[in-house]
C-alpha cells in the first residue's frame, strides 16, 4: 500500500480542479488523466498550442489569459513551476482559501492511484526511454497511462490516459522533483554531472537517485554505469542490469551500423532472445532500447511485439527529430543541452553518411555553461561547423560572467548569431548538399529550424 500524503487527501476530497497553464506540455497529460478519472476541470493559458487544442477537444473549459475570477468555482488550483507567485489566479485562490498545488505534487499524487508505476530516471535518455516503453505498451494493447517530457509521434502528445493499472512516468531529478513520485518499478539510465547548481556535489546527486530508486521495489539499472550501480546498490532493492557488458542480465551483442540506426541481438542471461534494427541513430539508443525491452519483456510482452514497436519508433519530439530535406541538406532538431548529450547526438550524426555536420547550439543556463565550459567546447568540436546563439539564461541571472564568446574561443569554424530569423538565414547560407544541420539546446532553438522549414519547405 502506497503511503498517502496531504496532496493525496486533497485530490481525494475535491471534484472541481482549475489548472493554470493547462496547455503546457507537462500539464496537458495530467489534465487528460484527471478528466478520465471524472474530475470537473477548467484551465487557463496565454497561448494557443497543440496541447491546448487537445485539452479543449476533451471538452474542458479553457480561459485565454489569467484572471482572478477564473478560479472562483474551483476546489483546488494546480499550477506549473513556470507560473509566478504574483499570478492573479494564484492570488485570488489565496484570498478565497482555495488550496493550491504545484504540478509535480499533483503528478506524485496521481502515481499513487496506479498499481504498476514505471518511473524512468537518469541524467540522459529519460524522454526517449519513457516514449519507447509507452509505444511498446500501446502497440501491444496494454492500455497504459503515460506522462512524457516530449511528444511521442504515435499519440502526437506528451501523454495518454489509459484504463489499465500501468503508468509510465518520466521522472526528472531537477530540484529533486522525482522524489514526489511513488514508482513501483524504476529505470535508472545513467548519472552525470548536471544540475550541480542545485545538488552542489556528485555525492548529493547520487544520493537523490538512491532515494528515488528506494521508493520502488525493483530497479532496472545500467550495469555499465558505475554511479548508477552505486545508487542502486545503496537503495537495497531488487535489481535487473542492462548494458553492453555480458555480465549484465540483459545485454546487446553483434552490433552493426544500419542506415537509420544500429542493429543488434538482445540477450538475457546469456541466451539470445531476438534481433532488433533501430530507426533512430546513436550508440546510446542501443542502451535506451535495451532498457525498454527489458522492462516490457519482464512484464510479459512478447519479444516479437516489443521488436515491432521498437522498430517503428522514430524518436520522441526533439530527440534527434528529422525535420526533412531542404536544398539538398538534412535538417534535424535535438534537445541536447549537456556536453554528454551533445557528444552523443553529434557522434550519431557523424556516423551517418553526410558530408558535414553543422551544429546550431543554444547554450541553456549560465551556471551549466560556466561549470562545463571546457566540456561544451570538446563536445561541439565534433561538428564540422558550429553556429552559436547567445546563452539562454532561463531562470538565472548571469552572475558567472560567462558568454557564448567564451565557447567560441575554443572552436574552429564557428560564428555567433542572435535572433531566430538571422539564425535561419545563416543555416540556409552555410548548409550545402548532403550536409546535416542539427539545432540543439534545452530552450527554444527549435524555432530557428522551423523558420528554415517554412522558408524552404
Amino acid at each position: 500500500m502506497k503511503q498517502l500524503s496531504l496532496q493525496d487527501k486533497i485530490i481525494d476530497n475535491v471534484k472541481k480542479i482549475h489548472m493554470i497553464g493547462i496547455g503546457g506540455s507537462g500539464m496537458c497529460p495530467l489534465a487528460e488523466i484527471l478528466h478520465t478519472k471524472g474530475y470537473i476541470l477548467t484551465g487557463s493559458d496565454n497561448n494557443e498550442s497543440d496541447p491546448l487544442k487537445r485539452v479543449k477537444n476533451l471538452g474542458i473549459k479553457v480561459f485565454m489569459g489569467h484572471k482572478g475570477e477564473n478560479v472562483e468555482n474551483a476546489e483546488l488550483v494546480v499550477y506549473s513551476a513556470a507560473i509566478s507567485k504574483d499570478n492573479p489566479e494564484l492570488l485570488r485562490a489565496a484570498e478565497l482559501g482555495i488550496p493550491t498545488m504545484e504540478r509535480s505534487l499533483l503528478l506524485g499524487a496521481l502515481t499513487r492511484k496506479y498499481d504498476n508505476v514505471i518511473g524512468v530516471c537518469g541524467t540522459h535518455g529519460k524522454t526517449s526511454v519513457t516514449s519507447m516503453i509507452t509505444q511498446i505498451l500501446i502497440l501491444n494493447k496494454c492500455d497504459p497511462t503515460a506522462v512524457i517530457g516530449g511528444k511521442l509521434p504515435l499519440i502526437n502528445s506528451n501523454g495518454i490516459a489509459g484504463k489499465s493499472e500501468t503508468m509510465v512516468c518520466e521522472s526528472c531529478e531537477f530540484v529533486d522533483t522525482f522524489l514526489q513520485l511513488s514508482p513501483d518499478i524504476t529505470v535508472l539510465l545513467n548519472i552525470d554531472n548536471d544540475h550541480l547548481d542545485y545538488f552542489k556535489t556528485m555525492e548529493n546527486l547520487v544520493s537523490s537517485f538512491t532515494k528515488f530508486v528506494s521508493s520502488g521495489k525493483l530497479c532496472y539499472v545500467n550495469g555499465d554505469d558505475e554511479l548508477s550501480v552505486t545508487a542502486c546498490n545503496n537503495a537495497k532493492v531488487e535489481k535487473v542490469t542492462f548494458g553492453f557488458n555480458k555480465s549484465n542480465d540483459y545485454y546487446a551483442d553483434n552490433i552493426e551500423k544500419g542506415k537509420y540506426g544500429f542493429s543488434f541481438d538482445v540477450y538475457k542471461n546469456g541466451e539470445k532472445i531476438i534481433d532488433l534494427a533501430l530507426h533512430i541513430p546513436g550508440h546510446h539508443n542501443i542502451l535506451n532500447a535495451l532498457s525498454a525491452f527489458a522492462v516490457a519483456y519482464d512484464m510479459g510482452v512478447s519479444a516479437d511485439g516489443i521488436k515491432d514497436a521498437l522498430e517503428k519508433f522514430t524518436g520522441a519530439g526533439r530527440r534527434f527529430e528529422f525535420l526533412g530535406e531542404f536544398n539538398g541538406f538534412c535538417l534535424a532538431d535535438d534537445y541536447a543541452h549537456h556536453p554528454t548529450e551533445i557528444t552523443a547526438t553529434l557522434t550519431a550524426a557523424k556516423n551517418l553518411s553526410y558530408n558535414n555536420v553543422i551544429a546550431v547550439f543554444q547554450p541553456f543556463t549560465f551556471s551549466r555553461t560556466a561549470l562545463l565550459k571546457d566540456e561544451f567546447i570538446k563536445a561541439l568540436s565534433i561538428a564540422d561547423k558550429v553556429i552559436l546563439t547567445p546563452i539562454m539564461g532561463s531562470r538565472e541571472i548571469n552572475t558567472y560572467g560567462i558568454s557564448s564568446e567564451d565557447l567560441a574561443k575554443g572552436l574552429k569554424d564557428v560564428c555567433i548569431v542572435d535572433g531566430f530569423s538571422n539564425i535561419a538565414d545563416k543555416i540556409i547560407e552555410t548548409a550545402k548538399e548532403n550536409d546535416i544541420v542539427i539545432t540543439m539546446g534545452g530552450g527554444d532553438i527549435y524555432k530557428a529550424a522551423y523558420i528554415v522549414k517554412e522558408r524552404l519547405g
